[in-house]
């Protein structure tokens, strides 16, 4: 599912902390995924539909170093990969076992990926925050994948920090994580979140002018109808 350019353009703007309030209010609670940090600062907002790819513990006649050639691999997964997809890993929390290291996360960003997400860890850490690819995950280790984790297959639903993560559902990811809208509500919570930016925005100027939260925060009859007095004059 390719997601509308003014899709991306409203999302862009809106933080994770905005949607997950959205989605409450629509009762939708658990769409935060856990242990989705950023790997840096500075990484912006990305906006995406979700490529997923799923791991299960170590199985040692599967996860070896030879499985890494498989036609059920990273690899290929990676080569399936569309661009602008983000990259939803479930690794299931494993922290001692980093899923992609810098030669996969440097061909996911040659190829367009816009970032990966995952609740594992990454390695090569120098060498991945010199690849070009955005990355939100639980830290970093040493040992590759195959010491914990046994990689098998993409493009199906996943759990990722908790959550349940279908292919095509659109991932908003910022510095405070990754949150996961349901496909089919996308143009809905858009919608939504773009009006609850817009009034909270307006929340600040008037705390700038010094007017007191309550009633303010969450408005009460009065200050919501000084706010849609605001928004009929902005046209």
């Amino acid at each position: 599912m390719a997601i509308r350019p003014e899709i991306i353009e409203a999302l862009s703007g809106i933080s994770t902390a905005t949607l997950t309030t959205v989605l409450l209010k629509k009762g939708l609670r658990n769409v935060w995924m856990r242990g989705t940090k950023p790997i840096k600062p500075g990484q912006g907002r990305v906006v995406g539909p979700a490529f997923t790819l799923r791991f299960v513990p170590a199985r040692e006649d599967l996860a070896t170093p030879a499985s890494w050639a498989s036609p059920i691999s990273t690899r290929a997964a990676i080569e399936a990969m569309p661009e602008g997809c983000i990259a939803v890993v479930d690794a299931m929390g494993v922290t001692d076992a980093g899923i992609f290291g810098d030669i996969l996360c440097r061909r996911m960003a040659k190829v367009g990926v816009a970032g990966l997400v995952t609740d594992g860890v990454v390695r090569d850490l120098d060498g991945v925050l010199a690849s070009g690819l955005s990355v939100w995950c639980d830290g970093a280790a040493a040992p590759p994948s195959v010491a914990g984790l046994t990689f098998v297959d993409w493009g199906q639903p996943v759990a990722c920090g908790g959550v349940a993560v279908f292919p095509e559902d659109v991932v908003v990811v910022d510095n405070d994580g990754a949150v996961l809208i349901p496909a089919a509500l996308v143009d809905e919570v858009t919608a939504a979140a773009v009006e609850q930016e817009r009034l909270e925005s307006w929340i600040m100027s008037e705390i700038e002018r010094g007017v007191p939260l309550p009633g303010l925060y969450p408005p009460n009859a009065e200050t919501r109808a000084r706010y849609d007095a605001y928004v009929a004059h902005q046209g």
